[in-house]
């Protein structure tokens, strides 16, 4: 779920196609039609596919999962060229690759005059059908009070909103130590885009709009920026996640993590979970590379767009952030699934 309310605050909500992966057209191609292929460094790959093939139920899936346990990782390419097609799934739409990450907050378990800006769990009452209390009336009521629902405080406002948008991070503690969060709930708010609203006011250019701006604008308008905030009215909720070392990436859709620069976020629609896919992103640093579709996101739709994983950190998330390039992403699917895709008469 990491990926699940990234890139809203750039557009709004952007709506899926129902019964979009129907709607695709489907080639098969040759390895030899990926640029790059033999360069990759496939092991590092298979020890991603490995990570979730586990959890794919269907037996061919399965099949391949028990198989990759016996490939050393110097070995990892004929794995995928001996069992695995490259399929070129199209919906029309031009390719668009951006970038994700796992923001990394300065914070404390207790609060202090420095780290004074709560991550709230999801009260029992706020899990009721229909909307909850709004942003505003949660960080400005007493319905959150004196309840013990703090995970922790951090020291920048600013910073929080962003790290509900992403929907977990880390929390950096004074003795040294991480705090991993994750998505626990929402209070059942539509999501309204600050970006826009900037643009509406005309602070901002169309052209403007990124995090780093929406950052920057806050902090030169302090009694703005805070008011700005609560235009948003969807507020999310936090839960401490302490079954994923440190050292290990945030969980993905998979319920697994996932993996600096070898896993994406994709629409399943056209990309089951778990499947490999070959990116071939262009533009100003071209990137040819095998990764795993191990996450989702609410702006990630249509055949030819993914979000790739950069990592934690701020350095991350200005690499994430500057990503937005054109190029291909193509499927690899087991023999007989990919053959079964193609239309009857081929």
């Amino acid at each position: 779920m990491i990926a699940a309310l990234r890139s809203l605050f750039l557009v709004g909500a952007m709506t899926a196609a129902s019964a979009a992966g129907a709607e695709a057209t489907r080639s098969i191609l040759s390895f030899e039609d990926l640029d790059g292929w033999a360069e990759d460094d496939h092991g590092a790959a298979l020890r991603v596919f490995l990570n979730t093939c586990a959890d794919l139920k269907d037996p061919d899936w399965q099949a391949l999962c028990a198989v990759a346990r016996s490939y050393e990782p110097e070995a990892a390419r004929s794995f995928f060229e001996l069992f695995f097609r490259p399929v070129l799934v199209e919906d029309g739409k031009d390719a668009l690759f951006t970038g994700y990450f796992e923001p990394e907050l300065d914070g404390s378990k207790t609060r202090t005059e420095t780290y004074r800006y709560p991550l709230y769990k999801m009260p029992p009452e706020a899990r009721a059908e229909g909307p909850w209390l709004s942003r505003r009336e949660i960080l400005t009521g007493e319905a959150m009070q004196g309840r013990g629902l703090e995970i922790a405080w951090v020291d920048d406002p600013v910073e929080l909103f962003f790290l509900q948008i992403q929907g977990s991070g880390r929390i950096r503690l004074p003795d040294g130590s991480a705090l991993r969060v994750g998505y626990g709930g929402a209070n059942g708010h539509p999501y309204r885009s600050i970006g826009a609203e900037l643009v509406r006011r005309g602070a901002l250019g169309a052209h403007q709009v990124s995090a780093q701006m929406i950052r920057s604008w806050v902090r030169k308008h302090p009694e703005a920026g805070a008011e700005l905030l609560f235009h948003n009215p969807s507020y999310v909720f936090f839960r401490e996640v302490t079954r994923v070392a440190p050292e290990f990436g945030p969980l993905g859709a998979m319920n697994r993590s996932v993996t600096t620069m070898r896993s994406i976020a994709a629409d399943p629609a056209y990309t089951p979970l778990g499947a490999p896919v070959w990116v071939e992103k262009d533009g100003k640093d071209p990137m040819r590379r095998l990764m795993i579709a191990q996450d989702t996101g609410a702006a990630i739709k249509g055949a030819q767009r993914a979000d790739i994983f950069f990592g934690t950190g701020d350095d991350a998330g200005s690499a994430a952030g500057r990503l937005k390039d054109p190029g291909r992403m193509i499927l690899l699917l087991p023999i007989q699934r990919a053959y079964a895709l193609l239309p009857d008469e081929f």
